[in-house]
This record gives structure tokens, sequence and C-alpha cells, in this order.
């Protein structure tokens, strides 16, 4: 089994168990850090497992090897394809430069409200005010104002997943992903670590950017919005 395999599930079992909640055989981030969950196997008992870790209206995020099928008490938000592609370390001699823009600031609390404004504003993914707590998160500030931002969410043993890549549409054209994505890749780089990421298989633009960065296509998934309907019945 690779990896990356199944990342939710090893992430929260491995290098962030200590921000997951399990019940059985399936388990999710603290709400308040994370909408993403996972099931060991996508079986009737893995899904009334979760239903259980669930309260009613509460959504979850998965990623799945086939689109969701109709399940008691939880219906589909939304469900389409979603690429994982990994670093091929084919510009690790340019990631290991040690030149870093001194636009680039580091993220914290203090700009949650910040972060929260702009991932609302271009929907990079599922996104709350501790995301920032699942490790290192860079930004770009203009005029006080923050129009950029990359971060670290998923982690397993031997990677580091790239995520939260977004830009102020008026502030999109200057570079200032690709200038954050490398400085965030060399960083997990020295950890003596590799870096991928999830991106929609509609978004063209973006996966253009990743190949000029150096990452390739490992597989398919299907990521789904599941919301819990009501109590489950046994």
């Amino acid at each position: 089994m690779h990896p990356l395999d199944n990342v939710v599930w090893r992430a929260l079992n491995t290098r962030q168990a200590e921000l997951a909640e399990s019940k059985g055989e399936a388990c999710r981030f603290i709400p308040e850090i994370s909408e993403l969950g996972a099931l060991l196997e996508p079986t009737e008992k893995g899904y009334d497992s979760l239903a259980d870790l669930m309260s009613a209206g509460e959504t979850i995020n998965l990623s799945l090897d086939q689109p969701f099928q109709p399940r008691r008490g939880l219906g589909l938000i939304f469900g389409g394809p979603m690429l994982q592609m990994v670093y091929s370390g084919r510009n690790c001699a340019g990631l290991m430069s040690p030149a870093v823009d001194p636009q680039i600031v580091e993220l914290g609390a203090k700009d949650a409200a910040d972060m929260v404004e702009l991932t609302e504003l271009t929907k990079p993914g599922p996104f709350t005010r501790r995301t920032h707590e699942l490790g290192t998160y860079l930004g770009i500030r203009g005029n006080g104002k923050l129009v950029a931002m990359v971060g670290e969410r998923l982690k397993v043993p031997g990677f580091t997943e790239v995520s939260a890549v977004c830009t102020h549409p008026e502030h999109t054209g200057r570079g200032y992903a690709r200038l954050l994505m490398t400085e965030l890749m060399r960083r997990i780089l020295d950890r003596g670590e590799m870096s991928f990421l999830h991106v929609r298989e509609s978004n063209r633009r973006a996966i253009e950017i990743y190949e000029r960065l150096g990452f390739v296509k490992r597989v398919t998934r299907q990521h789904v919005v599941l919301r819990k309907e009501g109590i489950l019945k046994k």
C-alpha cells in the first residue's frame, strides 16, 4: 500500500493522530480544525461509524476510490474527480535555493480571520479559523491585506500536503502562488519529506502550474461532501 493511499485515514492514524476523532471504522479531524474525514473501508460498517461521529446537519469531506453511493442518513452535497499529485524532485536544485522573497510572511492565529476571508473568496477547499494549526502557512500581503496564501495540511510519514493555494482575484498573474509554493516545498524538502497535493481534475490552469513546479499526477479519486441528515437508525 502506497503511503498516500487513503491518505486522510493514514494521517489521522500516524502524524496527526492527536487531532483525530475516531469511532469504529471512521475518523475525522477535530471539526474546528478541518472538515476532512476518512473510512477504513467504504463499507456499511464504515459509513455507520462515520454517521456515529457526526451530528445532524454536520458536513464532512471524504476521498473515495469510487463515486459515492446513496447511504441511509447521509446526503450528498458535492461529488467530483480529484487528482492527487506528487512532487517528482525534478526541480530539486531550484527548491533548495536559499533566496526567499522578503514579502513572504508566516501566518498564524493572529491572521486567522484574514485567512478565512481569502479562502471564502477563492474557494481552494475547506478551511476554518483553526486550519492553520495543521502546519506552516505562508502568505503575501499588499497594503496590509492578505492577497495570497499557501500552507500544509495532511501529513503522513515521508510526505506533507501543500494546500490552501489561493490568490486574491485582484492580484493574480504576479507569480505569488508559484513563489509561495516554491518556498513551502523547499522547507518540506529540507525536512527530508516530499510534497503532494490535491486539485480538482477540471482545474486545468492550476494543474499546469503544478506540473511546471515538478508535480506529476499519481491517481484520481472522488472528492465528496456529505451531510448527516438525521439520527442514523440501526
